[in-house]
């Protein structure tokens, strides 16, 4: 018993002494913290409106083209867009992300070349994923038990029909895994069952078994507010990250993961030897990233905050000095003054990490 009562002791001490680090590097954060001193933005430079980088100007100058062109009745545009990312199968379903925000504008063109090449895949399974957002569109976000009975009716009718179109999709290009993630998207909405959803996965994973979208919305699936538990999602997160190539964002999907168990307020201690050292591997993988992939934007975001709450501090400031003067994003913008909190994040990351300040002409500088 009195072994027991010195561990609860020493558990209870290092606790409180944990808390008084952190109220202390809070009021230096908030009194004395000088963000340039270490190779942080300024405050003052801080951008709240925006979660990070606009995207380079060839490629905005590229989107508005097909954008153009597609609004202009010429689908042969859009087919070619899609079609010149080749094989990298998670830079095309980014370009049919694209080719579905244009058609929420006007799908006239989307009509035109269903109708002109009705064997042509890519547009099939745009057709399809259409389906499944305006099926997502009337249930909307809410809790199951939330949405009225007659919404959520629609919602699960709709859903078969896309999954159905999306498989006769995937006959016109059995290669391409695009109208499987369509189905897996779907799946969790249309009720599928464990072992159905496995036929589905097994089949985007056969043919594209590092792809970012599938996982992100496989992860969903298996959460515990759909098909799955903590536990189950949590495994399938960390089996992505041990098995994802270099360069590739994948193992942010544990990021994700500690964002759903946070919204069950079931994440717990931050601090545990497991946690962080899947944190360090998140940052070590996000390192070999390119640096344009707008995937990066909210994963370096989650992953600075859940570092600094995980005494990684010197992980979290890395992560603040790559995202720059961009604050709007979450978490930051849960609070009502997202760049308040954005700072005080970073300049406890600085306080804790025992980071040094840079020499003066090393400094960005504040607005002139």
């Amino acid at each position: 018993m009195t072994h027991l009562i010195i561990i609860v002791l020493v558990i209870a001490i290092s606790a409180a002494v944990t808390r008084a680090r952190k109220s202390k590097a809070a009021t230096w954060s908030r009194t004395e913290f000088d963000a340039p001193a270490y190779g942080l933005v300024p405050f003052d430079r801080l951008d709240a409106d925006r979660a990070g980088p606009p995207p380079a100007p060839h490629r905005r100058k590229e989107s508005q083209a097909v954008a153009d062109a597609a609004w202009a009745g010429n689908w042969r545009a859009a087919a070619e867009y899609v079609a010149a990312a080749g094989q990298d199968w998670d830079e095309r379903w980014s370009r049919l992300e694209l080719l579905d925000s244009i058609a929420d504008q006007d799908d006239a063109w989307l009509k035109a070349w269903r109708a002109a090449d009705p064997g042509d895949c890519e547009a099939a399974a745009l057709e399809a994923n259409r389906m499944v957002h305006a099926a997502w569109a009337i249930r909307g976000g809410k809790y199951g038990h939330e949405v009225p009975e007659e919404d959520m009716n629609a919602f699960r009718a709709m859903l078969p029909a896309a999954i159905e179109a999306a498989k006769r999709a995937s006959l016109l290009d059995p290669a391409n895994p695009a109208p499987w993630v369509v189905m897996v998207t779907a799946a969790r909405g249309a009720q599928y069952q464990p072992e159905q959803f496995e036929e589905l996965w097994n089949g985007l994973a056969a043919r594209a078994p590092h792809h970012y979208a599938g996982h992100v919305q496989a992860l969903q699936y298996w959460c515990a507010k759909w098909f799955g538990s903590d536990r189950k999602m949590t495994a399938f997160a960390e089996r992505a990250m041990d098995t994802a190539p270099a360069g590739s964002p994948l193992p942010g999907i544990y990021l994700h993961a500690l964002h759903e168990l946070e919204l069950r307020k079931t994440l717990g201690s931050l601090t545990g030897d497991e946690r962080q050292r899947r944190l360090k591997q998140v940052a070590a993988a996000l390192a070999q990233v390119r640096p344009d992939d707008q995937r990066l934007t909210v994963l370096r975001h989650l992953l600075a905050d859940y570092a600094g709450r995980a005494e990684l501090y010197d992980v979290a400031l890395e992560q603040f000095r790559a995202i720059g003067p961009y604050c709007g994003c979450k978490p930051w913008t849960a609070s009502d003054n997202p760049a308040a909190a954005f700072e005080l994040a970073r300049g406890t990351a600085v306080r804790l990490s025992g980071a040094q300040p840079l020499p003066p002409e090393l400094r960005p500088k504040a607005r002139g």
